[in-house]
């Protein structure tokens, strides 16, 4: 039986990553740590970088009116997610390569497992970062000074664990820039609606991604790398439940500063509802011993996110 040393390079799974990903099954062997460095054998951080994307789409079309070009939204945030969701692991994990060697869910990345060199990874990063722009220039002006301002969040958080105990704050305020850069892409401009989505798009970041920070909590201790998963500790139920009714509350108040009508207040307002009963059930199964358990919730934070922009859209198109 072969050891992990033995191993090609480009057969090395990545501890974390989904048993019948296709990146493992079906991409050709010299892409593989390629895309494993960018994460795509785990689609469900690109998920939760465009489901607010979404939502700003949503949000427009019901303070304004749907047009052709919203469609063209939708493409471009789903194209610029996977693509910068890419260039923010690829980032992450350029900054974070010798916390990632000490962590044993994360010494099989590719960095540290040795399948990609750090210039290799940087000269990967830009090229990534240049296709995202290109995509960028067809939203119009207001839209790509945001996705250009985003990129400052993006640089900083792989550097917050190392100084605060809320890297899942920096987080949320990166992986939420999408509701302003999409309703921005309609409108062009920022209104109330968009920023009140964004802060409940950064409390929901801060219930899910300590869920998923659950995983690494003891190792996290061994080396010093701060969490709101050790900073909530045994308490972490009661303030996931916090976070959850922050979320579902500045939804509200974003779809009411939409000024939605009839039918389409009361599809938005399911949407929500569905929203928080499903971070309600997650809550439930929650365990923070169990880190196979963690990592299901976390996933299935996509399905949270899907509920809300499906409702959106629905509320924008009545």
């Amino acid at each position: 039986m072969q050891t992990d040393r033995q191993t090609p390079e480009a057969h090395r799974t990545v501890a974390d990553a989904p048993p019948d990903n296709w990146v493992d099954r079906h991409a050709p062997p010299g892409w593989r740590p390629w895309l494993r460095l960018s994460r795509a054998d785990r689609p469900i951080g690109t998920w939760l970088l465009l489901l607010p994307c979404w939502w700003g789409v949503g949000l427009a079309m019901i303070a304004d009116a749907p047009t052709w070009f919203d469609l063209w939204i939708v493409i471009v945030c789903a194209l610029g997610a996977i693509l910068m969701r890419g260039a923010g692991c690829t980032w992450n994990d350029i900054t974070d390569r010798d916390i990632d060697a000490k962590v044993s869910r994360t010494r099989s990345r590719p960095i540290p497992s040795g399948q990609v060199t750090v210039r290799g990874a940087v000269l990967w990063l830009v090229a990534q970062c240049l296709a995202g722009f290109v995509i960028l220039l067809t939203l119009g002006t207001a839209a790509i000074w945001l996705g250009v301002a985003s990129l400052a969040l993006v640089a900083i958080y792989p550097f917050a664990k190392r100084f605060t105990w809320w890297p899942q704050l920096f987080l949320g305020l990166a992986f939420n820039w999408g509701v302003l850069l999409a309703w921005a892409a309609h409108m062009g401009n920022i209104a109330p609606a968009p920023v009140l989505a964004y802060l409940a798009g950064i409390a929901w970041t801060i219930f899910y991604d300590t869920i998923y920070a659950h995983q690494d909590a003891e190792d996290d201790a061994l080396i010093g790398v701060k969490s709101t998963a050790r900073l909530f500790g045994r308490d972490s139920k009661r303030w996931l439940g916090r976070f959850g009714v922050a979320a579902t509350a500045l939804l509200v108040l974003s779809v009411l500063a939409a000024r939605p009508e009839g039918p389409a207040l009361v599809l938005a307002l399911m949407g929500i509802g569905g929203f928080a009963a499903h971070l309600s059930w997650q809550l439930k199964r929650f365990d923070m011993t169990d880190s196979a358990g963690c990592l299901r919730l976390f996933r299935a934070n996509r399905d949270s996110g899907l509920i809300v922009a499906l409702f959106l859209a629905l509320a924008g198109l009545v």
